[in-house]
C-alpha cells in the first residue's frame, strides 16, 4: 500500500489552513504550490482506486469527473481572484485541455503502444461516438462565439451562453448513458487478453477510504488554488508570458497524472482504457466545465470570452481532422502517434511564439 496518497491530502489541508490563518509569504507560497501539485496527484490516484473497484467503463467516468471538478475549481478560483483580466481563462484552459488530450495524451499512448506492441486495437464505435460529441461541443463553446453577431469580442449573450451550457451538458449526459448503459460494450476491450485485470481490485473498505480522501484532496485543490492565484498571475506577468500560458499550466497540472495513467495502460497493451480516459476527459472538460463557468459568469456578472482566434481555430480543425483519421479504423501504429505529438509540439510552440 502506497503511503503518500494517504498523508498528502492531510498535509495539503494543513497548508491551506496555514495560508488562511497566517497569510501567504514567499516560503509558504512554495510549499502551497507543492501541496497543490501533490493534492492533484493524490486526487487522481484515489479516483483511480475507486475506478478500479467499480470497473470499466464506470472507472474512466469516475476519473474524468474527478479531473473536471479539479479543472473547474481552478478556473473559478482564478477568475474570482483575477477579475476581468482573466475573462478568457476558461477558453484558454478548455482549448489547452483538448490539445493536450487529443494530441499529447493520444499521441503518446499510440506511439508508446506502437513501439512496444507494433499495433494495438480498440473499439472504434465508442471512440467515434465520443469524438463526434467532442467536435460538436467544441464548435458550440469555442468556435461559434467568434462568429455570432449578438455580441462582439468572442463572447456570447446571456441567452446564447445558456444554450451552449445546456447543450454541452446534454451531449455529455447522452455520452455517459451510452457508455454505461445502452452501448457499454462499445467501451470494453474487444479481446480477452485486454479484458483481464492486471491487479486485484481494491476492497470495499479501501475504495470507501479512497473516496473520502478524494473529497479531501478536491477541497485542498480548490482552497490552495484560490490563495495562490494572485501569486501565480503576478509571476506570469513579471515573466512576460502570454495570457494563454496560465490556461495551459492549469490544464497540464490537472491532466498530468491522468495522462500518465493512460500512457501506462497503452504500454500494458490496454489501449481501450487509454482511449476511454482520453475521450472521456475531453468530453467532461467541456460538458461539465462550460455549464459551471457559464452559471458563475451569469450569476456573478463576470465577463467571459469563449471564441478562439484564427490561429487556434486552425489548430483545432487540424486536430479534429487527424483524430478522425486515427480513430476511424480501431487500430493504431507509430506513425499516427508521431503526427499527434507533432501537432502537440506545434500547439505549445505557438503558445509562446504566437
Amino acid at each position: 500500500m502506497k503511503a503518500w496518497p494517504w498523508f498528502v491530502p492531510v498535509l495539503s489541508l494543513a497548508l491551506l489552513v496555514a495560508g488562511i490563518v497566517g497569510g501567504v509569504g514567499t516560503w509558504l507560497v512554495i510549499l502551497c504550490i507543492a501541496g497543490l501539485i501533490g493534492a492533484v496527484a493524490a486526487a487522481v490516484h484515489h479516483a483511480e482506486v475507486v475506478a478500479h473497484r467499480v470497473g470499466e467503463p464506470f472507472g474512466t467516468l469516475v476519473l474524468a469527473v474527478a479531473v473536471t471538478v479539479i479543472e473547474a475549481s481552478l478556473i473559478l478560483s482564478m477568475m474570482l481572484a483575477g477579475g476581468p483580466e482573466v475573462a478568457s481563462l476558461p477558453r484558454d484552459t478548455i482549448y489547452a485541455a483538448i490539445m493536450i488530450i487529443c494530441n499529447g495524451v493520444v499521441g503518446a499512448c499510440v506511439l508508446v503502444g506502437g513501439l512496444v506492441h507494433r499495433e494495438q486495437s480498440f473499439r472504434a464505435e465508442g471512440a467515434n461516438a465520443g469524438l463526434a460529441g467532442l467536435i460538436a461541443m467544441a464548435a458550440l463553446s469555442l468556435v461559434l462565439p467568434t462568429f455570432t453577431i449578438s455580441t462582439t469580442g468572442g463572447t456570447y449573450s446571456v441567452l446564447q451562453l445558456e444554450f451552449a451550457a445546456i447543450t454541452s451538458a446534454v451531449l455529455w449526459a447522452v455520452y455517459v448513458f451510452i457508455q454505461t448503459v445502452r452501448h457499454r460494450d462499445y467501451f470494453l476491450p474487444s479481446d480477452a487478453a485486454n479484458a483481464e485485470e492486471h491487479a486485484a481490485p481494491p476492497t470495499r473498505r479501501q475504495a470507501i477510504a479512497s473516496f473520502g480522501l478524494l473529497l479531501a484532496s478536491l477541497v485542498a485543490v480548490v482552497g490552495l488554488a484560490k490563495i495562490l492565484s494572485p501569486a501565480i498571475e503576478g509571476a506570469l506577468a513579471k515573466a512576460g508570458a502570454p495570457a494563454a500560458v496560465l490556461g495551459i499550466l492549469i490544464a497540464m497540472l490537472v491532466l498530468m497524472p491522468e495522462g500518465f495513467a493512460a500512457i501506462r495502460a497503452a504500454r500494458s497493451d490496454r489501449l481501450q482504457t487509454s482511449i476511454n480516459l482520453a475521450i472521456g476527459s475531453a468530453l467532461a472538460s467541456i460538458g461539465l466545465t462550460i455549464p459551471v463557468v457559464a452559471v458563475a459568469a451569469i450569476v456573478l456578472d463576470m465577463p467571459l470570452v469563449l471564441g478562439l482566434g484564427n490561429k487556434d481555430l486552425v489548430m483545432l480543425v487540424v486536430t479534429f481532422l487527424v483524430s478522425i483519421v486515427t480513430l476511424a479504423s480501431g487500430r493504431t501504429h507509430m506513425m499516427q502517434g508521431a503526427v499527434h505529438l507533432v501537432l502537440f509540439a506545434t500547439f505549445v510552440f505557438l503558445a509562446f511564439v504566437p
